[in-house]
C-alpha cells in the first residue's frame, strides 16, 4: 500500500521500505508472526506489535535482519484515515503478476490516493504522479468509474480543464461533490490551481488532528517503555 505499490503502478522509480494494509485477526496476525520471524525482523519503535494497536489506527515498525533483506523496513497498518475496512480493500485489490510468475496484490488505486492524502509532504507529488499515470495510460478508453475518480483526484491544473472540456457534462454533475471544477469548467487556472493548494492544506489539517490522539499515545508508550527500563 505505500511506496512499493507505487512503483508498481508506475509513479515511483523506488522505495526503501514495504507497507502493509492487513487483516487484524489474531490468526492473521500469527501467520504473520512466522513471516517476519523468517525474515529476522524485529520491532522498532512503539507501540509492540499487539492487535489492540492496529485495530486503533498504528503502525507497526520493523527492521528486517536476514541476510537478502537486510535493513528493510516493514510497516503494517490496518485502520486509515478515510480508507474503508481491509475487507472491502481486499474486495477492490489489483492483483499484479510479473513475469516470474509472482503475484502482488495491490491496493486499488483510489483507495492508495486516500490513504496517501497525509500531512507528509512526499506523499502529495507521489499521489499527483499516481493520478497522472493512470490518466495518461487509459485516457480515451475510460469507464465512467475512472472518470469519476480522475475529476475528483486529478490535482494538474490543466489535465482538470482537459478534463473538463472533454467531459463537460460528467464535469457539472461533480462540482458539488468537489467545487474546484468550477474552475475546471471555465478553464480558469489560477484560481484552480490555488484552489488545490487549500484542498491539499485541508487534508494535511485533517491528518494532522487525526493522527494527533495516536501520537498521544505513542508518547505515553514510549514514557512507559523508558521506565521500565
Amino acid at each position: 500500500m505505500g511506496g512499493q505499490a507505487c512503483v508498481l503502478y508506475g509513479a515511483a522509480e523506488f522505495s526503501r521500505d514495504a507497507d502493509f494494509a492487513i487483516l487484524a485477526s489474531p490468526a492473521n496476525l500469527a501467520r504473520l508472526g512466522a513471516a517476519l520471524r523468517e525474515l529476522k525482523a524485529e520491532v522498532i519503535a512503539v507501540p509492540s506489535f499487539e492487535l489492540k494497536y492496529l485495530r486503533k489506527g498504528h503502525a507497526i515498525h520493523f527492521r528486517c535482519s536476514a541476510p537478502e533483506v537486510a535493513g528493510l523496513r516493514i510497516d503494517v497498518m490496518t485502520r486509515m484515515r478515510r480508507v474503508d475496512s481491509f475487507s472491502k480493500l481486499w474486495q477492490r485489490r489489483v492483483t499484479l503478476r510479473v513475469e516470474d510468475g509472482t503475484s502482488y496484490e495491490l491496493m486499488a488505486l483510489p483507495d492508495l490516493v486516500k490513504a496517501k492524502k497525509t500531512q507528509r509532504d512526499k506523499d502529495w507529488p507521489m499521489i499527483r504522479r499516481l493520478v497522472e499515470a493512470d490518466y495518461f495510460k487509459h485516457r480515451g478508453q475510460e469507464r465512467p468509474r475512472q472518470l469519476h475518480f480522475w475529476f475528483m483526484e486529478v490535482r494538474t491544473p490543466e489535465l482538470l480543464i482537459e478534463l473538463a472540456s472533454n467531459h463537460r457534462d460528467v464535469c457539472r454533475k461533480l462540482i458539488k461533490q468537489r467545487p474546484l471544477l468550477q474552475f475546471a469548467a471555465s478553464a480558469d487556472e489560477i484560481p484552480l490551481s490555488a484552489s488545490l493548494l487549500e484542498e491539499e492544506k485541508a487534508e494535511r489539517e485533517a491528518d494532522r488532528q487525526y493522527w494527533a490522539p495516536l501520537k498521544a499515545e505513542l508518547e505515553q508508550l514510549r514514557r512507559a517503555r523508558l521506565r521500565t527500563r
